[in-house]
């Protein structure tokens, strides 16, 4: 078996319940019409990469999906805040005998499986592996074991994320790795030159 997961944290594809921020720029339909493209292209670069595979879901399984099940395992995000969401299915992945574990999201467009594979390939020489986002947050966390630290007291889904992150890192004296700086798309700003609009 691979000792290797990807954990990816996607939220079902509904009509008002994605990309709310990006929603009040260009309408529900747009932004669900989006967020769906964003999932298939985070299915493409994902598809081929040889290592097991989670599909985190934010509301309920759906089997009839995008995600076909001989690839990808599936389950629905636990209870609690962005952090501890993250915390729990990392503890479960270690607990189930992983020790290279990788999370992602569904909202960068400019996300490779060069990147992907670099992830895993900096985890060999890497207590942790981070994917900057262009707005202070993270599209990629990797470690080789649980840094409960790393998903408690931060404010999510602001600027301070990636720098409170580093902090805690450096306070327990943790080896890290930066990929390249990447964009999410949370704004409409964040869709010029994607060809997404």
């Amino acid at each position: 078996m691979s000792e290797k997961l990807l954990l990816l944290f996607v939220r079902n594809p509904e009509l008002g319940k994605v990309k709310t921020r990006l929603a009040a720029s260009v309408g529900p339909e747009k932004a669900l019409a989006i967020y769906k493209r964003l999932l298939e292209h985070t299915f493409a670069v994902t598809r081929e990469l040889a290592v097991h595979k989670e599909v985190c879901y934010s509301d309920y399984l759906d089997e009839q999906d995008l995600w076909p099940s001989e690839l990808y395992a599936k389950r629905v995000q636990p209870d609690g805040d962005l952090g501890e969401k993250m915390e729990a299915v990392f503890a479960t992945a270690f607990e189930a005998g992983y020790n290279s574990v990788v999370i992602i999201g569904s909202d960068c467009l400019e996300l490779t499986p060069a990147i992907l594979q670099q992830a895993y390939d900096e985890l060999t020489r890497h207590d942790v592996v981070i994917g900057p986002a262009a707005d202070g947050g993270y599209y990629l966390l990797g470690m080789n074991q649980l840094y409960p630290a790393l998903f408690r007291n931060k404010a999510w889904s602001t600027e301070q994320v990636l720098p409170a992150t580093l902090q805690d890192v450096k306070a327990l004296q943790l080896s890290h790795s930066l990929l390249p700086c990447l964009s999410d798309v949370d704004h409409a700003e964040d869709l010029q030159h994607t060809g997404l609009l």
